[in-house]
């Protein structure tokens, strides 16, 4: 009868997941966002503490519970959200927000949340990878706000139909589209805001931008955007704001090793 050989210890580490430091993730995404100094109604940065070893962190656009309950699910001890729990303070922990918080403090997740940092990144942000995605060429700010820029404009290395770009938003992020036709057939020009950019839209037209892409549709918008001969191209605001989300799984992996996965959970806008 052959005794059992005891586990080789060597193996063993090296069949283990990598781990990190919750502190350790939350010091680099500060520095790396910026979020300290970025003038924001999100409260960025480590919104809910959990456990401090982190294997594997999920991604989600919106910070919900059902979005929890998947990480849970998934193994993760972080999730990183666009849209956190916390703006402009917390006046009261009750209903929604209290089965929030308990679920995360009971399951050891920690939250963390980056709105407009994230939004504005360079090379991480939402609309950076939008404009990476649709291929544009001489990047610039767009999109005033707060006493910064947290968008992009752009041109296209050749003239583009709208149609092309409406079809190339849908394949890359996944959402319904929709598109306002008014301005000129051959698209030269593109400026980018992520989600709920319609404010935008005045900017881009006193630019002469001939294409504006942003998330949601605004009713008050269509008339705008015909009178001031300008295209342009809906994709959704929840759609608009995975891409940001999904870099930063990837810059955790690359930076730290451990596992990142994104937590569809799809909202109707």
């Amino acid at each position: 009868m052959n005794a059992r050989r005891p586990p080789n210890p060597k193996t063993a580490r090296a069949k283990a997941k990598p781990a990190a430091s919750r502190d350790a993730i939350v010091s680099l995404l500060d520095k790396t966002l910026r979020t300290s100094e970025i003038s924001d109604r999100s409260v960025n940065g480590l919104q809910v503490e959990g456990v401090s070893e982190v294997a594997r962190v999920g991604l989600a656009v919106d910070a919900c519970l059902e979005a929890y309950k998947l990480a849970h699910a998934k193994g993760c001890q972080m999730v990183i959200a666009h849209h956190g729990i916390i703006w402009e303070g917390i006046k009261s922990i009750r209903g929604p927000l209290y089965r929030q918080i308990e679920f995360l403090v009971k399951s050891g997740v920690s939250l963390y949340a980056s709105h407009l940092p994230l939004d504005l990144h360079p090379t991480l942000g939402n609309n950076a990878r939008i404009a990476k995605a649709l291929g544009l060429k001489n990047i610039a700010p767009f999109g005033v706000y707060r006493g910064g820029c947290i968008g992009f404009e752009g041109s296209f290395p050749a003239p583009v139909t709208l149609k092309s770009v409406a079809d190339l938003v849908k394949k890359r992020f996944g959402g319904p589209t929709s598109a306002l036709p008014f301005g000129p057939p051959k698209i030269r020009r593109a400026a980018i805001i992520s989600g709920g950019g319609t404010a935008a839209l005045p900017e881009a037209i006193e630019k002469k931008i001939d294409l504006f892409v942003t998330g949601e549709s605004s009713h008050e918008n269509h008339h705008a955007a015909l009178e001031g001969k300008i295209n342009v191209v809906y994709g959704g605001h929840y759609h608009t704001e995975k891409p940001g989300v999904i870099a930063l799984g990837e810059f955790l992996n690359k930076k730290f090793g451990i596992d990142a996965v994104f937590l569809d959970v799809p909202t109707m806008v």
